[in-house]
């Protein structure tokens, strides 16, 4: 093997790092593919506002001119200031089941974050939170959110052999949607109005827009103590909007107020894209997004990609109002299951939400960790 790792410097060297993953998972019915040309722009600095504050490196590893894996590594300095360390990251580390691949290509993620002074890395984990993060280490025969990861079942083996342990882990969960008991619907309406509450529902993009910057304010005040998180600019606010809001159907949105007109909750549903984005083959255009606007439209699976409660209303019974009202949309649309994106396994609070629905705890993802030394 004339395995050589490279470093990505040009246009064509990002494109290749992108297209790998699509050669690698060819023919694999649980991988989701993302579209290219956004898993390219994340890349690139004059696109994605996280290099602002993250710095960042991304190799390839090739064997007589054909590559065999990838890997990334990130420095995110506004987390390190946030947890007061000096922690580097890797990420999008895609490799064929061998292990001078993957060694060659985690060693030199290592190096590099050696030499710019982290004593830690841990990973994969993306820029933020909302980007590319966690291992998929448990239900690879399922097919997951486009909000999830999927990889292939040596990766875990691999990651152990190079010295790497557990950090915590991400759980999924399939729900199984049932007709909207009596008692739910009573109890929603208490809690509606015994605090005030008031259910704000969309018909058009344009309605959501308005409340965008105001739910990712929500957002960066109820993940604020989370694992991994940190606090998102205005500019990433504006960066994560214009990425996924044209995907959304508004109906699949909703939004509490409370009685001063504040957004005290939220939740961002959406039919699944999964099997649309399978068809798209990495591309909206000329064919993609055909699949994509009719997966919005007529959904058997759905899936539950954020949802957010202000800290000052948790135990207010807010949560419990929020999966009630997405509950019967989803009714309306003729969905059958739901897919939730990864949770903490330490946010017992959230996991609890399921424990009135049928459902199955079906995949988990990791975050592995390692000294450097």
């Amino acid at each position: 093997m004339a395995l050589q790792i490279i470093e990505c410097l040009s246009k064509s060297d990002f494109k290749a790092f992108v297209n790998f993953q699509f050669d690698l998972y060819k023919g694999n019915e649980f991988w989701v593919p993302p579209i290219k040309s956004e898993e390219l722009k994340a890349l690139m600095p004059d696109h994605n506002p996280a290099l602002e504050f993250c710095e960042a490196k991304f190799w390839l590893a090739k064997d007589n001119n054909k590559v065999v894996g990838r890997i990334g590594a990130i420095i995110n300095h506004a987390y390190n200031e946030k947890v007061n360390n000096l922690l580097g990251r890797f990420t999008r580390f895609e490799f064929v089941d061998n292990k001078a691949v993957s060694k060659r290509l985690i060693d030199k993620a290592e190096h590099w974050l050696k030499g710019k002074g982290m004593t830690k890395v841990h990973g994969p984990l993306g820029f933020t939170n909302l980007d590319h993060q966690g291992m998929l280490i448990d239900g690879y025969d399922y097919l997951p959110s486009v909000g999830s990861e999927y990889h292939l079942p040596y990766y875990k083996e691999h990651i152990r052999n190079f010295g790497y342990q557990k950090e915590i882990d991400w759980l999924e969960f399939r729900l199984f949607i049932k007709a909207v008991p009596d008692k739910a619907q009573r109890v929603a309406e208490i809690v509606k109005h015994r605090n005030g509450f008031n259910v704000i529902h969309f018909t058009s993009q344009d309605e959501m827009k308005k409340y965008s910057t105001r739910i990712f304010d929500l957002l960066n005040d109820a993940f604020a103590d989370l694992f991994s998180v940190v606090k998102l600019s205005d500019k990433m606010i504006q960066y994560y909007t214009k990425r996924y809001m044209s995907l959304l159907n508004p109906s699949f949105v909703k939004v509490i107020e409370g009685p001063e007109k504040e957004i005290v909750a939220f939740i961002i549903g959406l039919p699944s894209l999964s099997s649309a984005l399978q068809k798209a083959k990495g591309r909206i255009f000329p064919f993609g997004w055909y699949y994509v606007m009719k997966a919005l439209k007529k959904p058997k699976v759905a899936d539950l990609l954020l949802t957010g409660v202000d800290p000052a209303k948790q135990g207010t019974g807010v949560a419990a109002l929020l999966i009630n009202e997405l509950q019967q949309v989803m009714l309306v649309h003729g969905v059958e299951a739901v897919e939730t994106t990864g949770i903490l396994e330490t946010n017992e609070k959230a996991i609890s939400n399921w424990k009135n629905y049928d459902h199955i705890q079906h995949k988990r993802k990791r975050c592995w960790q390692k000294e450097l030394v």
